[in-house]
């Protein structure tokens, strides 16, 4: 069975973004795992109350076949994360992958992942994906080999649909 991990904030993830694609991936069969920094119960900005599986440092990247960061204002707390940053890089190393929605993908931007790479994200986070080599685009949901990205909550659907691709493949 594929494991995906859902990265999280401890609080103020954005509810659907976390919940429509975990959704999406259980029905399709894989295992899913949320992750955070604590193992706290983590609130989201709805009010979505979830509690992780797993911590962020136990996480092993050769383990998993995706790697997906959750967007919400709590995103912040893994901008600067160089463990974050490394979770990430291993992942595109190992050709796993590695996915961001809303204003998570400035974490793959910061990581230095997304250089020369086909990438979108929230509005806000559009300067600092082209400071930092994404080319940047306005579609909802955009893979470029296996990064995917989305731009919030309104791609939340769209973008489960395409992790369940990309990891079909």
């Amino acid at each position: 069975m594929k494991k995906v991990a859902l990265v999280i904030a401890e609080n103020q993830f954005r509810d659907e973004e976390y919940q429509v694609p975990y959704d999406l991936l259980q029905e399709a069969g894989f295992d899913v795992l949320t992750v955070s920094t604590s193992k706290e119960t983590a609130v989201g900005k709805l009010g979505l109350k979830v509690k992780p599986d797993t911590l962020l440092t136990e996480l092993h990247p050769s383990a998993l076949d995706a790697l997906v960061f959750i967007g919400g204002g709590g995103s912040e707390q893994y901008f600067e994360d160089p463990l974050a940053h490394t979770l990430a890089k291993e992942m595109v190393s190992l050709d796993k992958v590695l996915g961001a929605i809303c204003i998570a993908p400035v974490i793959l931007a910061k990581a230095q992942v997304l250089v020369g790479k086909k990438a979108t994200v929230f509005p806000d986070g559009a300067p600092i994906l082209e400071q930092n080599g994404a080319k940047l685009t306005d579609s909802d949901v955009v893979i470029d080999g296996k990064i995917i990205t989305g731009n919030g909550p309104d791609a939340a659907d769209a973008f489960g649909q395409a992790l369940i691709e990309l990891l079909s493949q």
